[in-house]
Order: structure tokens, then sequence, then C-alpha cells
């Protein structure tokens, strides 16, 4: 089997990345270790704590213990099924601040800034209900809105403004910062993934999805030429006549270019691998968010937790099931907020998911009943860990240790985002509904409290990126060059979130496809004409917080 173009993983940036190649007449085959996507599951919006714990679509990774955080060992969730994590995560859209990509082409990804991104994101939307002008109407991506009907959804953006902030109706589009409602990949009640997107439409055009395990990448004098594979119980070798691009996640892509021989030549000799390119940055620079849940009771039964039970859920899953609408039609991330966490700093650093529920992410109702919450973190924290492997068999999980908190500004900007939420929720558009704050508690005040509370309660958002970053050819820690090669070798690139060389502001997906998009671009070599669109940054930025 072989074909001009081998895309590994079928997750956001390999999807898009398939789909742009076939268009073009490229024979493409993609390797997918996971399965079928069309499970009620991953289909509908309103059960998505569901995939993300189910063995069948994640990959099931935990994180090492975490020094910072008590020891505690962090599930790191990866979609192991046909989009990708883009089946499997809470379909919340952003493309991330103008700010972010700029500060990319700053740090040697030229070519990245928000100028030459923004056609891309433009290419891939069809945006429902986004600014005119600054987004997308036609793509592949279907972003909508929810309908934000419930009373609590309304309140918080209220509360936002109440407490001094600003507004903005599309936090994608000319001015992220602000309260305002939130985006996903939703389209006509169902999941809109990057496998809906891009995948069935590159099939069409001839691309060929094979169910396969990668076991890593085959290189002969310096060149991947194919992609080692586990098919059905036997080991084979997929040809690629021009080149092999990974798209596998910033956990699967460094490992797969680790045990490919492309990685620290110090640790690939540990595993008794033979070093192909010694590249020092392979693994490196892994960032994720962290969040909190500040949970409050609601003194009226205006939450979704009457759904909460038996008949309740028969009830939404029936009317999703027979009209694709109701509870169920929605993801509930309806309203949201980036704001700054002080004066000095000149874009959003802080996000805002705000839920008409008091529930944990695996699904685990509050005992109080009623009630509603923000996830709220830092969008840009220093700390840095890496992936590396623990063996040199490819069936092996990659040991992920993320190193959170490990800077006193972590500290620092979570004490701050509970803080800003409380006087969030103190504001009159909550008064109706506040009953007492379930976590962390109004007995937790201090900085040594509310540090133990982080220690014991921050989660992942699940927004790994970073381990192949892009940088320019000389920049001994880089992975890929700007165009997504791999430096030092030939034939071989990568196309997903660990290109990132900074975390973005918001969720990941929106960028992961737009990584797959450009790049594709590259290999096929063009690219869309830059755009010199001026987002809004606060005037008073320097001397104010909000």
């Amino acid at each position: 089997m072989e074909a001009d173009y081998i895309v590994i993983g079928a997750g956001s940036g390999g999807c898009a990345m398939t789909y742009r190649l076939a268009e073009a007449g490229k024979s493409v085959i993609v390797i997918e270790h996971g399965g079928w996507d069309g499970g009620p599951f991953i289909q509908m919006p309103g059960a998505l704590s569901y995939p993300m714990n189910m063995k069948v679509y994640d990959w099931g990774y935990q994180s090492e213990p975490e020094p910072h955080l008590g020891g505690r060992r962090l599930a790191t969730p990866r979609g192991k099924v046909m989009g990708g994590s883009s089946s499997i995560n809470g379909m919340v859209y952003v493309r991330g601040h103008a700010h972010d990509f700029d500060h990319w082409r700053d740090q040697g990804a030229d070519g990245w800034g928000y100028a030459d991104v923004l056609p891309y994101f433009k290419r891939m939307e069809q945006s429902h209900g986004g600014q005119v002008g600054w987004r997308g109407t036609d793509g592949p991506l279907h972003v909508s809105r929810g309908k934000r009907d419930n009373p609590l959804t309304q309140a918080f953006v209220e509360a936002g403004i109440q407490a001094g902030y600003e507004a903005t109706d599309d936090y994608n589009g000319e001015k992220q910062e602000g309260f305002g409602p939130m985006e996903a990949t939703i389209f006509k009640g169902r999941r809109w993934s990057a496998a809906t997107a891009y995948l069935r439409p590159a099939e069409k055009l001839g691309a060929q999805v094979i169910r396969a395990f990668a076991r890593r990448v085959v290189m002969e004098n310096g060149r991947a030429t194919g992609v080692e594979v586990e098919l059905n119980g036997r080991i084979e070798v997929l040809k690629a006549r021009a080149e092999v691009i990974i798209a596998a996640s910033a956990l699967n892509s460094p490992k797969l270019l680790m045990l490919s021989g492309i990685g620290p030549a110090k640790h690939l000799a540990e595993h008794g691998i033979d070093v192909v390119a010694d590249r020092a940055g392979v693994g490196q620079n892994l960032q994720d968010h962290l969040e909190l849940y500040i949970q409050m009771a609601a003194s009226q039964p205006v939450s979704l937790f009457k759904y909460w039970n038996l008949l309740g859920k028969a009830y939404v899953g029936a009317r999703w099931l027979l009209f694709k609408d109701g509870p169920g039609a929605s993801n509930q991330f309806e309203s949201c907020a980036f704001i700054r966490s002080q004066a000095g700093v000149d874009y959003p650093d802080i996000q805002y998911h705000f839920i008409p529920i008091a529930v944990r992410y695996d699904g685990k109702a509050a005992a109080e009943g009623h009630g509603f919450q923000a996830h709220v973190g830092p969008m840009r924290s220093p700390s840095r860990g890496e992936v590396t492997l623990r063996s040199s068999d490819p069936k092996e999980a990659p040991r992920i240790f993320f190193n959170y908190m490990s800077e006193e500004k972590d500290w620092e900007d979570f004490r701050r985002c509970i803080r800003l939420t409380r006087e969030i929720f103190e504001q009159d558009a909550f008064q109706p509904f506040v009953k007492h704050e379930i976590q962390p508690g109004a007995d937790v005040q201090t900085d040594d409290e509310l540090d133990a509370f982080i220690r014991e309660h921050a989660e992942s958002a699940y927004h790994p990126c970073g381990t192949c970053r892009m940088g320019r050819a000389d920049d001994p820690m880089a992975v890929v060059d700007t165009e997504g090669r791999v430096i030092g070798v030939e034939g071989l690139r990568v196309a997903d979130s660990s290109i990132f060389p900074r975390i973005t502001n918001g969720n990941l997906n929106g960028p992961s496809i737009m990584v797959g998009e450009k790049i594709a671009d590259h290999v096929l070599d063009r690219r869309l004409p830059s755009e010199n669109a001026e987002p809004w940054v606060h005037p008073e930025w320097k001397t104010a917080q909000r």
C-alpha cells in the first residue's frame, strides 16, 4: 500500500491536512488507531462528559505525579477515534488572540503572525452569527452559538458588565476581551468534529483511511519513506512517495519522532534507538491550561440539575434522538469571558467557561443540587513540562510530565482568578440566584488556604501543546521549521498542536485545525495572502485592569 502522502492521525490537524491534499488531487492514506465516531455519546453535544471517559475513544493517558499538585496524577485524555480529540472534546471554539500569533512570529515562527493565520481561520469556518468581515462564511467547519435561554447564562454576562468589564459580541472577531456568547463546533444539534467537516469529504475525494497502529516512521538515508504499522495483527510498512505528515497530538507526535530516531540523542541512546537526527527540543516545551471550577449553589431551581436523574436524562436523550434539539443539542457552555488579570497585561490572560449546573468533568453533579459554575484559569502559564519515552516499545504510553504550577507566577495568577470570579458572582445580576459558594467555600480566603485548594482541585483543561516547537532552522530547540518540516531530515512534517511555540489564548481545537489547513498549503507550495486586520486592544491596558 502506498500513496503520495501518509498522514498519521485523523484528528483536528490531520483531517484538515488530508482534505486539502485530496482536494488538490494528491493520493493520501490516513492512519488512525481509533474507530468509528458515529455513536450517540460522540454525536450528542450534551453527552460530552462520556466519550473522554470511555476507553474505546480515548488513549487513556495520565500525567506523572505532579510535585506541585500534591503528587496527583492528572487524567490526560486524547481522542483515539475518527476526528481525534475533536470527537471527544467540549466543542468550544476559540481561535486564540491575535497577539498569540504575533508572539509566535516574534519568537521565530516567521509567516505565522495574525495577519498570516487570519485568512486560514476564515477559510476553514462557516460562522453562524459571527462578526461580518472577520469570520469565514463558507468553510467546512460549522461554528455556532447556543440559545442562551437559561437565566443563569444571561446573568453571567450581565454580572461581568456590572463588574466593569467589556462586552463582546464575537470573541473570535475583532474584540476578544469581554463577556459574551460562547461558540461551539455544533451544527443542527450535532457535534461538528474534524471528521465530519474534513475527513468524510476527503474520503469522497479518494483519501483512504486505514485503521492501524503507527509504530514509527521508516527513515532511509535521512528521509522519511513510509510508516511501520500494526495492521490486523501483522507489522507492515506503508510507503509514502512524497512525504509523511505526523498529526498524532502533542503527546503522540513527539513519541513517534523519538521512536523513529529523531529527538535528544542521549535520551534515544538510553532506549537503544539509533539516532537519525539529534533534536534536543523533541518532547520539550510541553504546555497546558489548568483550570478550577468555582461552584455556587443556586437559590432557585433554574439550573440543568432538573435533568440529573434517570427520567430527566431519558427525556434529554429521547428528544435529541428524535429531533436533535433540547438540552442535549448544546454543550451548555453558552456564555464565556476573556479578561486581563491586571493592569499592564495587554491582552486577556484569563478565560471563563460558564455552565448553568455545578458538575465535574466526569459528569458527577455537586451534592448540593441546583447550582452553577465558572471554569477559570490563567492562559499563559510560565511552567513547562516534557514528553519522553518509557521504553522503545511503541505500545507503551509516553511519560507525560507537565510540571504544573512550578513557578511562583502560577500561584499568584490562580489566586487572582479565584478572587476576580468571586467578585463577578457578587454582582447584582446573580443576587436572585445565589445561595452560597460550594467551592472553594466562603471560609477559604487567605493565600495559603487558596493555595491548598488549588493544589487539591486544579484540573487540566486538556490543552496539551508545544512538544515539537516550530521555529527557525538554526534554533537548537526548534523541532520543525516554519513550514512544519522536521529539521534535519527530509520528507517529514508535523501538523498539529505540538508545533505551537506557545499555548494560545483559549481552547486549542480551532488553532489545531488552522495548523492543518496552513501546513497543507505549505506542502502544496501555495499560501493565502496576508490580511492586515487590527484587533481591538483595551485603550487603557497599561493603567487599568478593566
